[in-house]
């Protein structure tokens, strides 16, 4: 399946002053996959050395980390020539391997010429301990779940994508094409964009298919909750991760501690909400005070918001049945509409928008998103009906008065002088 990360991959090996990337993300969302796909198409020769497969193979690195022994290290345990030209090199798992992350700043700085590309499925939790690199000796790249462009493409409409994308105005499209976008994102929702999941629908359209591999993922998160952390503190993430469909499901969806359990604190908590956004499985929005730039400047980090990285993973965590996909507009509304936010979520955060922020004022007014966008604070409403109210968008724009405000809905394009309704299905164009 096409993904778009694949451009970035390109830009990274054509770069001169490239460094050894290092492809962050959650546990199957499709790392490995398209680092192979990447290597053997685009390259003579790919080397794939998996750490947590084969653990063994850390002991290549151990004696010293100078890059001309560990790739003669290599070399004899393959039984074959490294050649610099040509060849990419990929280091799978390589959290659990310490040696093999920090030998990349050697690599960096004393022999650059070799493709070096890292992932692993904790990266983010490994970054930053002791006995890892220095920053500024890699090169970044976060992959996420299939957006929904991305699910489109595998669903044979490249062509709407294309429109889509070059779509230069607000105007409505023809009905019957709105409508089948629509039915295309329940079925998003409901399956999300794990790209093992996706696949198996897509080849064999069967729906308990579906949700047992998605319950197989929910079960890899579990075990690497207790694999990868002391036990005190798994216990912790895990009653963090069990309580999140609960909390998205509430009408306020304000992260609060005590939902978790009775009269807990953030001093217990806070180091198992940092891990599990660490690790790539959660995105947190938090409350702004005042929506000015630099927008982390006037972040209230007391509170937030906290969605999954993937709405079938919430579809399965919440024991939904796939008879809501067919009923109107059920999926968009279940859970006081947390499958549509945590949708927009998750969608501008694939699209370049790493920090979001919600902004509320009072209990009169509240703003799901807002963005910055080339230095524009932009709100963002998310609506899960065809409700017309636009009264905290209304409310944000007197105080605020921004150039534009946007709601998300199922509604068709609308754009009225500043205001534009962007339907579900666009929110990645915004």
């Amino acid at each position: 399946m096409k993904r778009n990360i694949y451009t970035e991959l390109l830009k990274w090996k054509n770069d001169i002053n490239k460094k050894p990337l290092l492809l962050q993300g959650a546990r199957q969302v499709g790392k490995t996959f398209i680092i192979e796909q990447f290597g053997k198409t685009e390259y003579a020769e790919l080397i794939k050395l998996n750490f947590e497969q084969n653990p063994g193979l850390r002991s290549l690195f151990q004696a010293e980390l100078k890059p001309e022994k560990i790739i003669t290290n290599i070399s004899l345990y393959l039984g074959k020539k490294i050649k610099t030209d040509n060849t990419l090199i990929f280091f799978d798992e390589i959290q659990v391997a310490p040696e093999a992350l920090t030998s990349l700043k050697y690599f960096q700085e004393e022999a650059p010429a070799y493709h070096i590309i890292a992932a692993g499925s904790l990266l983010g939790v490994s970054v930053g301990k002791k006995n890892s690199f220095p920053v500024g000796k890699v090169n970044f790249l976060t992959m996420y779940p299939m957006t929904f462009s991305e699910y489109l493409i595998a669903s044979g409409e490249e062509m709407i994508v294309e429109n889509l994308h070059s779509k230069n105005d607000y105007s409505a499209l023809p009905n019957i094409i709105h409508e089948k976008l629509l039915k295309h994102i329940k079925m998003y929702l409901f399956l999300g964009g794990m790209p093992e999941v996706l696949q198996d629908y897509l080849q064999n359209q069967d729906i308990s298919s579906v949700r047992e591999k998605q319950n197989d993922i929910l079960e890899a998160y579990n075990r690497d909750f207790s694999k990868y952390t002391p036990k005190n503190n798994a216990i912790k993430i895990s009653e963090i991760w069990q309580s999140i469909p609960y909390q998205l499901a509430k009408e306020n969806k304000k992260f609060k501690y005590n939902a978790v359990k009775k009269k807990a604190r953030a001093s217990t908590y806070d180091q198992a909400i940092e891990w599990l956004r660490k690790a790539g499985l959660v995105n947190v929005v938090y409350n702004l005070k005042k929506p000015r730039l630099p927008l982390g400047g006037y972040a209230d980090h007391a509170k937030f918001k906290l969605y999954f990285l993937d709405t079938g993973l919430l579809s399965a965590m919440l024991k939904l049945t796939s008879d809501i996909i067919l009923k109107p507009t059920e999926l968009f509304s279940e859970y006081n509409g947390a499958f549509i936010e945590n949708f927009v979520a998750s969608e501008l955060i694939n699209n370049g928008y790493k920090d979001l922020y919600y902004w509320k004022y009072n209990n009169s007014a509240e703003v799901d998103f807002i963005i910055n966008r080339n230095n524009q604070i932009l709100p963002v409403e998310v609506k899960s009906g065809l409700n017309r109210n636009l009264r905290s968008l209304r409310s944000y724009a007197e105080k605020y008065n921004p150039e534009l405000i946007i709601r998300c809905s199922p509604r068709n394009f609308v754009q009225q002088g500043n205001f534009i309704n962007m339907p579900l299905y666009a929110v990645d164009t915004i």
